[in-house]
């Protein structure tokens, strides 16, 4: 028999210029319009998803935990203040990696109309202060490595590249010595 876990829920969470929104079948309707761009899935990979396909996968995900409960998951909606608009969303994969570790593996999408204005960044900080506030010892992103932005953000993070590649994409991770420098300067 598996052991499965409790798993943190998404909570509404704030940043100084984007509400992060936990996941739900509806946010389909409106994660469309910025997943419908072949410039994004040059990084993320797939084609862009229908409106049918987004809410069988939000419908999935916003569960919180995988199937066999192995798994936690959290995900999040980036609206922004001053307009409503929908400009992207943060994840964050939990699993176990001792009795009392766990970590996550950090993914984030901002619609390639709003890149370049630090909404990824924000969110990410955002979202891993949340994290380590739960206890999440160690982060984890797969990062392009032509992908000099979503570096920027796994950086900012605390985040290393390692040597490991997997499928095209450099492992980056937080090490023991700039978690705990990052935990000072948060």
């Amino acid at each position: 028999m598996s052991e499965t876990y409790s798993w943190p829920v998404a909570a509404p969470l704030r940043g100084a210029r984007l509400r992060l929104e936990p996941l739900t079948v509806a946010h389909a309707r409106e994660a469309v319009d910025f997943l419908d761009d072949v410039r994004l899935h040059r990084w993320i990979g797939g084609s862009p998803p229908t409106r049918e396909e987004l809410r069988r996968r939000y419908r999935r995900q916003a569960v919180g935990h995988s199937p066999d409960g192995r798994q936690g998951w959290l995900n999040w909606m980036l609206r922004r203040h001053t307009d409503g608009q929908l400009v992207g969303t943060v994840q964050a994969t939990l699993h176990r990696t001792g009795p009392d570790r766990v970590e996550a593996e950090l993914a984030w999408v901002v619609g390639h109309d709003f890149q370049g204005e630090g909404y990824g960044k924000e969110a990410a900080a955002v979202m891993a202060r949340w994290l380590r506030q739960r206890g999440v010892a160690r982060f984890v992103a797969h990062v392009h490595p032509d992908h000099r932005a979503s570096a920027g953000i796994a950086r900012s993070l605390g985040m290393e590249p390692s040597e490991e590649v997997h499928d095209d994409e450099e492992l980056w991770t937080t090490a023991p010595d700039a978690e705990r420098r990052h935990d000072r300067r948060s």
